[in-house]
């Protein structure tokens, strides 16, 4: 069968865009949640459990893979939420979307903004969370971040066809710059993605 413009035109004409190669990559929803205590707002954290396969003992919000049974990324970032801090669903509301972002890692990570309602008794999930902590708002508007890049090289497979391209093995990769936050408050340091999350929120309330 030959595609005509007819066909081609059926597939193409008012399709919303997304990620491409999306429906290969793994997805996640995270809550960047807001709290408050002592009339101020607060943001909450977790340290994830030492036992963790992933990442154990670093600091993160609450969050995780979007399953199937999930109507929505916002949905999963509840869901997520309420089942590592113990807290009910009518206990946890959405406030909007930050900017998704794509890894290296062929993974998407939907980050939500919310807030959990004052004096909601937190009974974290052991399994997954080993402490919760707040740090108020206002100490990361007074306290920017240090910026550490990451230098991004491609480096091929051995097999990688090098005769196909021009130049070859001698051929001009190029290479990035992946920039790294690091917020400090008392012992604790925020860093990696939930650094990244927290200062596209931060820049986004102070514009």
């Amino acid at each position: 069968m030959k595609p005509s413009l007819v066909d081609i035109n059926s597939k193409i004409h008012g399709r919303d865009a997304g990620v491409l190669g999306n429906e290969r990559f793994f997805k996640f929803a995270v809550l960047l949640p807001l709290i408050e205590k002592n009339d101020e707002l607060h943001v909450l954290f977790e340290v994830r459990a030492h036992t963790l396969r992933r990442q154990p003992g670093e600091v993160c919000f609450p969050g995780g893979k979007v399953d199937r049974q999930d109507n929505s990324p916002m949905d999963a970032a509840i869901r997520e939420t309420c089942e590592e801090l113990g807290v009910l669903e009518n206990e946890v509301s959405i406030t909007g979307e930050l900017d998704f972002l794509v890894t290296s890692f062929q993974s998407i990570v939907y980050p939500f903004v919310g807030n959990i309602k004052a004096g909601t008794e937190l009974s974290s999930n052991p399994d997954e969370v080993e402490e919760v902590f707040t740090v108020p708002l206002s100490h990361f508007i007074h306290h920017p971040p240090e910026r550490h890049d990451i230098r991004v090289h491609v480096k091929p497979d051995e097999s990688f066809p090098f005769h196909l391209i021009p130049n070859g093995e001698e051929y001009n990769w190029s290479s990035s710059a992946m920039p790294e936050f690091f917020y400090y408050y008392k012992d604790y340091v925020i860093w990696g993605m939930t650094a990244r999350i927290l200062y596209h929120f931060i820049h986004l309330i102070q514009e």
